[in-house]
């Protein structure tokens, strides 16, 4: 019979979770003391947070802990790029069952490890305890190198809009496992784990953003937090959807413009690029910004769909 988190105790699962952490210059002092010190280069650190509930943000009949653990870090080290930020450090709260199989709790740490060290940071501390359903309460910490943050609030009329990575495809991916598909893999996978530009958001930073944000709700949901924060209208142009996420809208009976627009969890990062910039590498324009009452349209127009992006409570 497999160990259990129980019979493996707190101290030997945070034991078996921080043994052999590396750690990149900015962290003084790692697990093991009440608490972690990490370098904050410009005397500021950009902070975020992310709750992870089991049932909600993930499933264990859909991914594996592997894929759980990078997902769980990946949302909140794409809010630390989106402020023009590089990430430095996470903070992990692991609650679990006491049922829970040792290795599962190991295999989402070691990936949340290993997203970490993607995006060049390191998991500094954290906690565990038990708890009904498996819930990662995770703290990304950031580097803005002496620039100021990208906010929401600077996105200016004139402006060009432009985006860098995906849409829809982790949409897509949901829409195809809550109907007991496995495929195609692509989108499955978008769904399981994201895959963040980290990069992109100091380099749109370095490049003159006016303002960005990570898309995580949906494009049209998040960029209407762009327009409202900002004061001005933000205008779409219809993005072009992909041949196979076409072929599978069809076959699910569903519009898959509206994974597009207003699809979360692929984390791509949108912002605002005063006109004429050239933009950056892997950024593309999307639409345009101009005066008026807060809003986003696509092609002059609001978008009909029965919500514009996720809402927890909702």
């Amino acid at each position: 019979m497999a160990a259990t988190v129980a019979a493996t105790g707190e101290f030997g699962l945070i034991a078996a979770l921080t043994g052999d952490l590396a750690q990149p210059p900015t962290t003084l002092l790692g697990p093991g003391d009440d608490a972690a010190v990490v370098a904050a280069p410009d005397a500021r650190v950009t902070v975020t947070t992310d709750v992870l509930v089991e049932g909600v943000h993930f499933r264990l009949d859909w991914s594996t802990p592997e894929q759980i653990g990078r997902k769980a870090a990946a949302v909140n080290l794409a809010d630390v790029a989106a402020m023009g930020a590089t990430p430095t450090a996470l903070l992990v709260g692991l609650v679990c069952p006491p049922s829970t199989p040792t290795a599962t709790a190991v295999g989402i740490g070691k990936a949340l490890r290993a997203e970490a060290e993607a995006a060049g940071a390191a998991v500094v501390g954290g906690d565990v305890t038990g708890g009904p359903v498996i819930v990662l309460a995770i703290t990304a910490l950031g580097n803005l190198g002496g620039r100021p943050p990208v906010t929401r609030a600077g996105a200016r009329p004139g402006d060009v809009v432009a985006l860098c990575g995906s849409l829809g495809r982790a949409a897509a991916g949901w829409a195809v496992l809550s109907r007991g598909f496995r495929s195609p893999r692509e989108f499955v996978e978008a769904q399981r784990v994201p895959t963040p530009p980290y990069a992109a958001g100091p380099q749109a930073a370095r490049a003159g953003a006016t303002a960005m944000i990570d898309v995580s709700d949906g494009l049209l949901a998040d960029l209407g937090h762009v327009a409202a924060a900002s004061g001005v209208v933000i205008d779409l142009e219809v993005p072009p959807v992909p041949p196979r996420m076409a072929e599978v809208g069809a076959a699910l009976g569903v519009d898959p413009l509206t994974w597009l627009l207003t699809g979360g969890e692929d984390h791509a990062l949108a912002a605002t690029f005063p006109a004429g910039t050239t933009l950056p590498d892997g950024w593309s324009a999307i639409g345009s910004v101009r005066e008026g009452d807060p809003a986003v349209l696509v092609a002059g127009r609001p978008f009909d769909a029965d919500a514009l992006g996720w809402d927890h409570f909702r």
